[in-house]
């Protein structure tokens, strides 16, 4: 796999891959978490996860700059893996949330959220920048040996980022069962069983003191027998079932802190064989003419240009495929039958598709370069946005069949009419298999395009203003647990495939641009 690749692959990709592995533990649980913990509507956790999903990226730019300007793109990434294990340390710290601490709980909570986004944000886009200069070196020592051999290198670069994304996504296969396992393990402790309703069920107990029949019949799910007479009784079962359900997801957080301290293991010991970007730009900067430093400063612009008009696109695609942390997640607890598997594991549906699909995606793209069709990276990203629609468009269409109201009004429904409208998993497998496909069209294809045209002392930056593209789709993630509450889910879905089909107009209408560009 990576034998007709760069040196320093295998160790980013293995750097990332630790990383990767701890974020996706925590992002896995994350809304269903601040739900269940807090007691907090779809609404409420959802903007949280919008604001810290955002944050993310929007700091990926600020880690960029301070890369960029200090030239330490290394000790920027080290720093980033030490202040994630302190965010984690935080979130892993197991206090029951109660109406006296759950004021500043929530705010301390949120505080190691910006520590894990501030961390994220020094660590993600430098590590993009140092593959991106990987390639820009193996490409300068393949030019030594002819045209020819630079054609080869050229094309190896996309392939090299499908390879360390899918590095990214092996720790995103495995992190998605850690939560709910410990969760799982630490409720059999104490006799009892998961149950996706009854955290909700448990707080609104606890709000209005109403004992409702979907309470007891699920409290019974649980393995634990109510008297629906005993009110006390039913309010100590809920205290404790809520305490039990999150102190297990607390101590998976643990897993969280060791795969951060792993990680920087792996980087520290490899990080000599990785470059610095723009390195060797800096040193020959003052060797060029004013007409030749005009000329690159009006191609640097052309490149900016192309680089910002893609990024306006793609925002779309990240608010559609980043609901799988979102509106999806609560599908699954709402509408699909989870009594085996746990929502969160659902998300582990999308990696596994990573790692089997990039192989044969590779091959494809390479089957068709080698009869001289190959297809240009802005127009796999326009493909892509299609491919998305197509998923929205299952997901839209099976509503519309099955008759789906909106969220709210679903669960107001007893559990036995609930039960008799719920899904088969077969339609989140096929969902997940088309955001998948798409993601793979245009996710690591986009790295591959920044690393194209950011300019050699900028790739920080324009690493970081990729990653601030999808800040301002995660900014508007919240929309999608609104939309799902309020509206029928087929209108819901339509929503998302209407905006990935219109981005994919968009997208074709630039691609001769964009390939001139890229090319030149």
């Amino acid at each position: 796999m990576f034998k007709n690749h760069p040196k320093g692959l295998l160790a980013a990709a293995l750097s990332n891959m630790g990383e990767r592995f701890g974020y996706y533990i925590m992002n896995a649980v994350l809304t269903l978490f601040l739900c269940s913990k807090f007691g907090l509507t779809d609404t409420k956790a959802g903007l949280i996860y919008s604001f810290f999903y955002c944050g993310i990226y929007v700091l990926s730019l600020v880690g960029g700059i301070i890369a960029d300007r200090t030239s330490n793109y290394k000790g920027t990434i080290q720093k980033g893996l030490i202040t994630m294990a302190l965010g984690y340390v935080v979130l892993s710290i197991p206090i029951l949330a109660t109406p006296d601490n759950k004021s500043w709980l929530l705010v301390l909570t949120c505080c190691a959220l910006f520590m894990i986004a501030f961390g994220n944000g020094l660590f993600k886009g430098n590590l993009q920048a140092i593959v991106g200069q990987l390639y820009d070196n193996f490409e300068a020592d393949a030019a030594k040996e002819g045209p020819e051999k630079l054609k080869w290198a050229q094309g190896q670069r996309d392939s090299g980022f499908q390879i360390f994304y899918v590095f990214i996504n092996i720790g995103g296969l495995i992190a998605p069962f850690v939560a709910p396992l410990i969760r799982q393990w630490w409720l059999g402790v104490h006799n009892l069983s998961y149950n996706a309703q009854l955290p909700k069920l448990c707080h609104d107990f606890i709000a209005s003191g109403n004992v409702s029949s979907n309470l007891i019949t699920e409290a019974a799910n649980a393995g634990a027998v109510l008297d629906p007479t005993n009110v006390d009784a039913i309010g100590q079962f809920c205290t404790n079932y809520l305490n039990y359900f999150n102190t297990g997801i607390h101590y998976s957080f643990i897993a969280s802190v060791a795969a951060m301290l792993i990680s920087l293991c792996i980087f520290l010991a490899t990080k000599k064989i990785l470059p610095t970007p723009g390195k060797k730009e800096a040193a020959v900067s003052s060797d060029y003419t004013e007409e030749e430093k005009l000329a690159m400063a009006k191609e640097i612009k052309q490149r900016m240009y192309a680089l910002f008009a893609v990024l306006g696109v793609v925002i779309f695609f990240w608010f559609s495929f980043h609901q799988n942390g979102q509106s999806l997640s609560f599908f699954a607890r709402d509408f699909v039958n989870t009594s085996k598997i746990a929502p969160e594991i659902w998300q582990a549906v999308n990696p596994f598709f990573v790692i089997v699909l990039t192989p044969i995606i590779m091959w494809f793209f390479g089957w068709l370069g080698k009869r001289g069709k190959q297809i240009s990276t802005p127009r796999k990203i326009a493909y892509g946005m299609g491919i998305a629609a197509i998923a929205y468009i299952f997901l839209s269409t099976f509503s519309f069949k099955m008759g789906y109201p909106s969220a709210q009004d679903f669960l107001a429904q007893d559990t036995a009419a609930q039960a008799t409208m719920k899904a088969g998993p077969w339609v989140l497998i096929v969902m997940y298999f088309f955001l998948t496909v798409a993601e793979l069209f245009i996710s690591p294809l986009g790295l591959s395009f920044v690393s194209k045209v950011a300019p050699k002392s900028m790739q920080g930056l324009c690493q970081g203003l990729w990653l601030g593209a999808t800040a301002v789709g995660n900014l508007f993630l919240f929309l999608g647990p609104k939309m799902y509450n309020v509206m029928p889910l087929g209108w819901c879905w339509g929503v998302f495939a209407c905006l990935c089909l219109i981005s994919m107009g968009v997208m074709f209408g630039m691609v001769k641009w964009l390939e001139r560009v890229t090319n030149s």
